[in-house]
């Protein structure tokens, strides 16, 4: 029994080196974005767009997980987050004054975040289906 979670592990764990690279692309402009921009649009919608592609990338980077369950999946993921800056979560937490978890978490619940994630999500399904990555000789098995 050990054999087959640690076979399914091994399977689903190589490096990509290819979606790493655009997980640190996207990181980086959203770090611009975060310093640079002061406008409504760019640092709320575009980063908001943004932010889903980069959570995706960065779980492609590790894990070959197919598109579609790993897209939903990150979908799913920024909804709950959106939902907790509903809630509130960060002031119930007592974590009010401080900017990281202000920032990672959100403080503000707004449905144009949850508009910006689903665009997020069709982009990366829409290219991921012109340019399929996975086919792509890049993926490297982690041990």
């Amino acid at each position: 029994m050990q054999n087959v979670g640690r076979n399914l592990m091994e399977s689903l764990l190589k490096f990509n080196r290819l979606y790493f690279v655009l997980a640190a692309l996207i990181f980086a402009v959203e770090i611009l974005i975060a310093i640079f921009a002061h406008d409504r649009f760019i640092r709320s919608y575009v980063g908001d767009v943004l932010v889903v592609i980069l959570i995706y990338c960065t779980v492609k980077s590790f894990l070959d997980t197919p598109v579609l369950t790993t897209a939903l999946s990150v979908l799913a993921f920024s909804f709950v987050i959106e939902s907790l800056q509903y809630l509130n979560i960060v002031d119930r937490l007592g974590l009010q004054n401080s900017t990281i978890a202000a920032t990672i978490i959100g403080t503000s619940f707004a449905w144009n975040d949850i508009i910006a994630y689903i665009i997020g999500i069709i982009l990366v399904l829409f290219f991921e289906k012109i340019i399929p990555i996975r086919n792509l000789k890049v993926n490297t098995k982690i041990s």
